[in-house]
C-alpha cells in the first residue's frame, strides 16, 4: 500500500528459526500463501539475526540481474510463544552449537567477553556502554513502533539487573515479535509505480567470519562488518564520511560501539569516546540508530535487517517525525548474525 504496488513477481523473506520459536518452517511458502500471491516464487533466507539483511540482498540481486522487476523483501520472527529458556535455546542456534552453546555460553556471555576485551585494550568504560542504551532509548521514545519507547537514565542502565558482566539487562536487546517488508524494482520503473521519489540502493556488501568467537583473531573487532562495509562503500563510490545516518546492529551496547569502528565512523578503539562526545546522537556528526535500534525499537531477529532499511527510507524521505535528522541524503544499514559470523551492509540514497 505504501509503495503503490499490487503485483509482485517474487518474495524473499528472512526468518532465523521459526521452527524453534513457533514450530513453523517453510516460511516462504507460508508468506506467499497467506498473501494470496501463490504461485509466484517465495524463498526464505536464514543467516541468524542477519536473515532479513540477506533477504534484502537476495531480492536486490534478483532485480539487478534482470531476472525479476518487482519483488518484495522482508523478514519475520515471533519469539514470544516460548518462555525465556526456550528463547535462549533458540537464539543459541546462531552460535557454534557444539563448541559454545553445548558448554552453556549464551549470547550475553559472548558479547560480555567482547566488551571486557574492548574495555581492557582501549579503555572503553561501563558508562560509555550505558550511554549507547540511553541514546537509543531517547530515540526510541520518539518511535511509534518501538517496543520499549521510553527514556532511561545512565544510572538506570548501570544499575540494571546483571546478565553477564559488564552487561545488564538494559544493555541487551529484548525478545520481540515483529515483521518488516519493502518493495524493490529497477530505478527506471520506480517513478511509474510509486508516488514517492525513489530511494536508490547504491551499495551492498556481505561477509562472514568464524562461527565461534574463540576462533577470531581479535575479540575486539567485527571483521565481517568491516569487509561488508568496504564492499558496499566501493560499490557506492563513497566513504564513511559521506553517510548521514546509520542503523546498526546493537543487539548489545558493546555491539554498536564495535560496529561503529568496523564501519569507519571512528578510529579503532574510539567508539566509546565517540558515543560519550555525543557524535552519534540525532544532532551529532553521525546519528546512529535513530529508530531506537534493536535496544529500544525491538529485535525480532529474522525481521531486523529490513526494519533497519525502513528507518533509513523514512529518514531519506523526511518522514521520521520527531527523530528526523537534518538533510539526510545517504543512509547505511548494517545487520549481523551471531557475534558477527555474518554481516550485511546496504547504502541507500
Amino acid at each position: 500500500a505504501n509503495a503503490g504496488v499490487d503485483k509482485i513477481e517474487a518474495i524473499f523473506v528472512g526468518c532465523m528459526t521459526g521452527g524453534m520459536f513457533t514450530q513453523q518452517e517453510h516460511i516462504g511458502a507460508m508468506v506467499a500463501d497467506y498473501l494470496g500471491m501463490a504461485p509466484i516464487p517465495a524463498t526464505r533466507t536464514e543467516s541468524a539475526c542477519a536473515s532479513a539483511g540477506t533477504a534484502f540482498r537476495a531480492g536486490l540481486m534478483a532485480v539487478a540481474s534482470g531476472y525479476h522487476d518487482v519483488v518484495m523483501v522482508g523478514g519475520v520472527e515471533k519469539m514470544t510463544d516460548v518462555d525465556g529458556a526456550g528463547a535462549t535455546t533458540a537464539l543459541a542456534a546462531a552460535s557454534d552449537r557444539e563448541y559454545e552453546a553445548f558448554h552453556g555460553v549464551t549470547f550475553p556471555g559472548l558479547y560480555a567477553m567482547m566488551a571486557n576485551a574492548h574495555m581492557a585494550r582501549y579503555g572503553t568504560t561501563r558508562e560509555q556502554l550505558a550511554m549507547v542504551s540511553v541514546k537509543n532509548h531517547a530515540n526510541g521514545a520518539k518511535n511509534p513502533h518501538g517496543q520499549y519507547p521510553f527514556p532511561v537514565t545512565l544510572e538506570q542502565v548501570i544499575g540494571s539487573v546483571g546478565v553477564a558482566d559488564p552487561l545488564g539487562v538494559l544493555d541487551c536487546s529484548p525478545i520481540t515479535d515483529g515483521a518488516a517488508a519493502a518493495i524493490l524494482c529497477p530505478l527506471d520503473k520506480a517513478a511509474g509505480l510509486s508516488r514517492f521519489a525513489p530511494i536508490r540502493v547504491t551499495g551492498s556488501g556481505q561477509a562472514t567470519d568464524t562461527l565461534a568467537l574463540h576462533q577470531r583473531k581479535d575479540l575486539t573487532a567485527i571483521e565481517s562488518a568491516a569487509v561488508a562495509a568496504q564492499a558496499a562503500y566501493g560499490m557506492a563510490g563513497i566513504g564513511p564520511s559521506d553517510i548521514d545516518c546509520a542503523e546498526v546492529h546493537d543487539c548489545f551496547t558493546i555491539a554498536e560501539i564495535m560496529v561503529m569502528e568496523a564501519l569507519g565512523f571512528c578510529e579503532k578503539g574510539m567508539g566509546g569516546k565517540a558515543v560519550e562526545a555525543g557524535e552519534t546522537q540525532l544532532d551529532g556528526r553521525i546519528p546512529i540508530n535513530t529508530s531506537g535500534g534493536l535496544k529500544s525499537k525491538g529485535h525480532p531477529v529474522g525481521a531486523t535487517g529490513v526494519a533497519q532499511i525502513v528507518e533509513c527510507v523514512k529518514q531519506l524521505r523526511g518522514e521520521a517525525g520527531d527523530r528526523q535528522i537534518a538533510n539526510a541524503k545517504r543512509a547505511l544499514a548494517q545487520n549481523m548474525g551471531g557475534t558477527g559470523a555474518s554481516s550485511t551492509v546496504h547504502i541507500l540514497e
